[in-house]
């Protein structure tokens, strides 16, 4: 049993309690019993840090506790919190700091709940409120001052100096000690660009404030050596309110994760063995527990119906806008919206095993993972910090040499314009920012990707290869009829083969031991039970020797096979067809069949119709798979076909220069779904499917391909204009901040104005990726 370490300490002896170590239950922070916010709750002693989490918590205890004792095994989503970096997923860490490559912010990798954890927002927006009066107070100065007459130039200088060290040495500290970082690293970033930039122009206006008399006279404006505070100043205020921006812009980014974490209920209503029915936190739910869910309230976790009939709302995890009957036997799925009837179910996976926790976990996986269109991006970033600095040095060393007087001063300022309006951020957050927005949107449609190449290369795919049973069909095949050979009883026959098949796991077996169950027929004990690999199953039976199963398996126990032409006529209807021996002689024949899903045919007719080529391959026999085909419009049919075979059909279309996607639900197609360009699983599949594809459909509708192949060509024209964007804004904006067009125009590009500049490439290149969020 988990115990939060503050539920302990009450057992402590006074001077064990004096040096406890507990942890604050709201934010996790480590305490002593010495701390003065305490709560008491349900006879239990908490600890806070702080009079703000002891708030939180008095507001709603439940919560924190609740949230302190998740066992791992029943966590909706793993306790133990990872932090990364949005445009370097590699760095990863399990607390909260800067990313040693470029300085930027690590975000948990997935998100809380809570808006207000974002630590870095805050301690930003406290610097920039308490130093924005001050960077005003050295703007007029600089801009008005001349025009006091009480004010000598020289005392204006240092009042300047005064007032703007708070803003370079406190506001500014963690741009600094993030460039300091950066050259420790040996990764210059951004932050390298703005600590030299605003460094420069800080330090050569206090040694212009101090000692003047180094100074040649060419330095001189108005009376006394020309200064900056206020361009350091207000440099510095504008990347804050830049960074303020991008981060609560990067926030939205993780809204849909926000959002499915949000779709999971509390508390669940279990039933005792005694009868009796409790509400419990969702945590102290375990595989097994029989639980009762009302109308209006929400599926607490992954089960099946055991009593009741009601219409289910999947569209928060499926995308399917239609409510779903659910009847005694049909699995539900936790935090899906329990519409009309009363059910009771039993949970049979909670915490990390449900499909929500999955689906958190595989948007959070793809959200952090590369384009392949980023490595270009990454390649030229790694060169971009090191030649602004030298494009730096250059206009200095240039202007001071050839500019008009006073040349060096505008060597200055034009080198730190430069240093200033350069932002390696915009090239970085180009496409992290569009594959965070659309993963998150496809969850929100029923569609998960596994990572950013798939969003990449779905939209070349021309070749889709489909399995049959499970992705074209329900995959739940359906008793379809019996024919029996002279001298047995239908009955009699099913309820042998019936018998028979309760030792099996197949499908098609429990199609044939529910139409016997239906009909009322007592089933008998199997013995001796043997199941042949892909041909069939054998066992005793009431002193029978019954075999059921394939042609195989029929000429391989000395069974004489009639019937074919009916046989043959069921295959061509689409049915799978078993014989059943009975001592060794044929009894009959039974047709499963398995209905092709509503939405399979009009899914393929918009995928040929975006210029698809579709092919099937399934292990089902030739006949019965060219029927399916033919209704479907399928031309290219391969039928009895292993997993191996799979593979190479899909290696076999690579190798002629198609780009494949391979589209299926179980374990015989984890190969294939690896092995192709883009594998597709059936969310209703195999997890084994799953695990082996990058792109999941959660209701396992076809339909969700075109759906995904639309969003994977909105998000990569996406991420081309958010490069696009960072590209020419660098280009055209680091030559005019060098003052290429001075000579032509007269114009110089201010550090002011370069800093507004640069705040505002980021800034716009999230919210051209948060236009995805409205996609449709």
């Amino acid at each position: 049993m988990h115990q939060h370490p503050s539920h302990m300490h009450h057992e402590s002896t006074p001077h064990e309690k004096h040096d406890s170590i507990l942890s604050d239950p709201v934010c996790g922070m480590t305490v002593t019993v010495q701390s003065q916010h305490q709560h008491e709750y349900q006879g239990q002693q908490y600890y806070f840090c702080s009079a703000r989490c002891l708030g939180k918590f008095s507001a709603n205890p439940g919560q924190y506790v609740h949230a302190a004792e998740l066992d791992p095994v029943s966590a909706p989503v793993p306790s133990n919190a990872i932090y990364t970096c949005p445009m370097h997923p590699e760095i990863r860490q399990n607390q909260p700091g800067s990313c040693p490559k470029c300085g930027m912010a690590l975000e948990a990798e997935i998100p809380s709940l809570d808006d207000e954890d974002n630590a870095e927002f805050h301690d930003f927006q406290r610097r920039f409120w308490r130093t924005l009066p001050l960077t005003l107070i050295v703007f007029v100065l600089a801009m008005f001052g001349h025009r006091l007459q009480w004010l000598t130039m020289s005392v204006q200088s240092w009042v300047e100096m005064l007032v703007s060290a708070p803003i370079v040495l406190w506001a500014a500290a963690p741009f600094f000690s993030r460039g300091w970082q950066s050259l420790v690293h040996r990764s210059p970033n951004m932050w390298t660009l703005i600590s030299l930039g605003t460094g420069a122009a800080f330090i050569y206006s206090i040694v212009a404030t101090i000692a003047p008399q180094l100074f040649p006279v060419s330095f001189m404006s108005m009376g006394r050596v020309a200064v900056y505070f206020e361009a350091a100043a207000i440099i510095i205020s504008l990347t804050l309110l830049g960074q303020m921006l991008e981060l609560k812009a990067r926030s939205q980014t993780s809204a849909a994760i926000k959002s499915l974490l949000g779709l999971a209920p509390k508390t669940a209503r279990r039933i005792q063995p005694d009868g009796t029915e409790d509400d419990v936190p969702l945590s102290h739910v375990h595989v097994g527990d029989l639980l009762r869910v009302r109308p209006g309230e929400k599926v607490p976790v992954d089960g099946v119906v055991l009593e009741g009939q009601s219409a289910i709302d999947e569209a928060m995890l499926t995308g399917e806008p239609l409510p779903v009957t659910k009847r005694v036997g049909d699995k539900v799925i936790g935090a899906t919206m329990n519409t009309s009837g009363a059910l009771i179910m039993r949970s049979e996976r909670v915490g990390a095993g449900t499909v929500l926790a999955q689906i958190v976990q595989m948007v959070a996986q793809a959200q952090r993972s590369k384009a392949p269109m980023q490595r270009m991006a990454d390649v030229v970033a790694g060169y971009f910090v090191v030649s602004v600095v030298g494009i730096a040095i250059l206009t200095f060393f240039v202007w001071g040499a050839l500019g008009p007087e006073p040349s060096w001063v505008y060597g200055l300022i034009n080198a730190v314009a430069v240093l200033i309006i350069a932002c390696p951020c915009a090239l970085g957050l180009a496409t992290p920012m569009s594959i965070m927005v659309a993963t998150g949107r496809g969850a929100t449609q029923g569609i998960l990707f596994r990572d950013a190449a798939a969003i990449e290369h779905l939209r070349k795919v021309d070749t889709l290869i489909v399995d049959k049973t499970g992705t074209l069909t329900e995959g739940r095949p359906v008793f379809d009829q019996l024919i029996v050979a002279p001298g047995f009883e239908a009955d009699d026959v099913l309820r042998l083969a019936a018998s028979l098949d309760q030792g099996s796991e197949h499908p098609l077996a429990n199609a044939i031991v529910s139409a016997a169950k239906e009909r009322g027929l007592k089933l008998d004990k199997v013995t001796n039970f043997e199941s042949g690999s892909g041909i069939g199953v054998r066992g005793e039976v009431s002193g029978l020797q019954l075999a059921l199963g394939n042609t195989a398996l029929m000429q391989q126990i000395g069974v004489t096979v009639e019937m074919t032409t009916q046989a043959e006529a069921l295959r061509v209807g689409g049915a799978s067809v078993m014989y059943l021996s009975i001592d060794g002689q044929l009894a009959g024949l039974l047709a499963v069949a398995d209905p092709i899903k509503n939405s399979s045919l009009e899914a393929l007719q918009t995928l040929q119709s975006a210029g698809l080529n579709i092919i099937m391959a399934t292990g089902d026999g030739l006949t019965t798979a060219k029927a399916v085909g033919a209704r479907l419009g399928i031309n290219e049919v391969y039928g009895e076909v292993k997993p191996a075979d799979k593979l190479n059909l899909v290696e076999r279309l690579q190798k002629d220069g198609h780009i494949v996607a391979m589209a299926g639900d179980g374990i015989n197609d984890a190969p294939a779904l690896a092995k192709a360009d883009v594998g597709i699983a059936m969310g209703t599949g195999t997890d084994v499917a799953m695990n082996s594809a990058q792109l999941t459909l959660v209701k396992g509708d076809l339909r969700g391909i075109a759906i995904a192949r639309l969003l994977s060509e909105s998000t990569v024209a996406n991420m081309k204009q958010n490069l696009l964007f960072a590209f020419l804004y660098n280009a055209l904006g680091i030559p005019i901040a060098a003052g290429v067009l001075y000579p032509l125009t007269g114009w110089l590009l201010s550090p002011i104005i370069a800093a507004l500049a640069m705040s505002f490439s980021s800034a716009s290149v999230i919210g051209n990726a948060l236009r995805l969020r409205r996609w449709r």
